[in-house]
């Protein structure tokens, strides 16, 4: 018997659909994330497309996911974590420092007046003039904010970011001010390190 192939994307649907409400209950509510905003978007976006195709079975599972450039796109909970604490007004340009997924900056795109997304290679560079940003987010952890990424924000912009210090990653949260970017640990929680913001290493004796 040939299965009807409406009957097939109906059910995928539907599966797709639970996984993503599990995410909302099971993790994201759980962990804090209560913001109605936040878990409506989260629920809008279909985690599935921005992962490779090996992963969309598990794309909504508490864990990161290996994407086909060798970085990795953090767990559902982190990109919950990093909307609830940016508590965007709507008005905001926000810039992302994406690895490779696409995913933080399609939840961001209705959520303020521009987003304009960049590669991490993008953020080692000179930078781009004209109006600074007001939020920024980097889609993993670092240990520390290059002074030109820091350029392309206006002051008093506010920062979402895993931050990484000996090996542990936390969200951190901070603004721009005169003297650079502030940022404050908030909470514990796996996030995968972009090595390409690593502390210089000095000589050790």
């Amino acid at each position: 018997m040939i299965s009807d192939p409406l009957d097939a994307a109906e059910a995928a649907n539907a599966t797709r659909d639970r996984a993503r409400r599990a995410m909302i209950d099971g993790q994201l509510r759980t962990s804090g994330v209560n913001s109605p905003t936040v878990l409506k978007r989260m629920a809008e976006v279909a985690r599935e497309d921005f992962v490779p195709t090996a992963s969309r079975g598990f794309a909504y599972m508490d864990r990161a996911i290996r994407l086909d450039n060798g970085a990795s796109l953090p767990a559902p909970v982190v990109h919950g974590m990093f909307l609830e604490e940016a508590d965007l007004n709507g008005d905001e340009h926000a810039l992302v420092v994406d690895s490779g997924a696409g995913y933080l900056a399609e939840l961001l795109r209705p959520l303020v007046a521009k987003v304009t997304e960049i590669s991490v290679e993008d953020a080692l560079g000179s930078g781009r003039k004209g109006k600074g940003a007001d939020v920024l987010m980097i889609d993993g952890a670092v240990e520390e904010i290059p002074a030109k990424l820091a350029n392309r924000l206006c002051d008093g912009a506010r920062v979402i970011t895993g931050l990484a210090t000996n090996g542990v990653t936390r969200l951190a949260v901070g603004r721009k001010g005169q003297a650079g970017i502030a940022l404050m640990p908030v909470q514990d929680v796996g996030i995968p390190q972009i090595h390409a913001f690593d502390k210089p290493r000095g000589w050790s004796f």
